[in-house]
């Protein structure tokens, strides 16, 4: 009988037991082999948090402020700009970017400090 039950967990293969070596010889698990090099809690808070930019842009910023974001950081697809870049595009100064870029910054930094996770 007790070779019988031992057969029908033959097969059984646990995650944490070795099941062969590397070309060094250290011991390799299924766990070693399945794990994925990306954290996906990292993953889930970097999808929420980004929905919630941009929520956030358009409920709390106005045209230019989202315009100037919007190409200071790469968002909706674009490719990310220098202030000197989108001061050309806009056809306002440097400076004039660096102002708008502050306050909109602050703006959804507020947002973001109101809002529970």
């Amino acid at each position: 009988m007790h070779f019988r039950s031992q057969k029908k967990t033959l097969g059984d293969v646990y995650i944490d037991e070795p099941i062969d070596t590397d070309k060094d010889g250290n011991t390799l698990t299924l766990m070693d082999i399945v794990a994925d090099e990306n954290n996906i809690l990292d993953q889930v808070d970097l999808v929420i948090r980004s929905q919630q930019l941009y929520r956030f842009l358009n409920c709390c910023l106005d045209k230019r402020e989202i315009e100037i974001i919007k190409h200071r950081y790469g968002l909706y697809g674009n490719p990310p700009l220098t202030q000197r870049e989108v001061s050309k595009m806009l056809g306002i100064s440097r400076s004039y970017v660096s102002r708008i870029e502050t306050k909109a910054l602050a703006k959804l930094k507020k947002m973001y400090d109101k809002t529970p996770y």
